[in-house]
């Protein structure tokens, strides 16, 4: 965790926001008092489709969906 007052985090923001941007856990301060913490903005993926990864497929196996010797005990 690192802890800047304002002062110095106006002053190195790029770094700042570079350590957040890293997962570090930043704290900005004033009179050693925490202020804010600075974490970076969760990024939402495109959204799941049906059939959205029709032919990535390459290569199933043929005994895909047959149950391992060792498991048949289990059954």
């Amino acid at each position: 965790m690192s802890q800047f007052n304002i002062a110095e985090a106006k002053a190195h923001f790029s770094e700042t926001v570079q350590r957040a941007m890293l997962g570090e856990e930043v704290i900005i301060s004033r009179d050693n008092k925490p202020l804010l913490k600075l974490v970076p903005l969760a990024v939402p993926g495109e959204a799941r489709k049906p059939g959205m990864a029709k032919g990535e497929i390459l290569h199933v196996a043929p005994d895909f969906d047959a149950t391992p010797e060792d498991f048949r005990d289990y059954l």
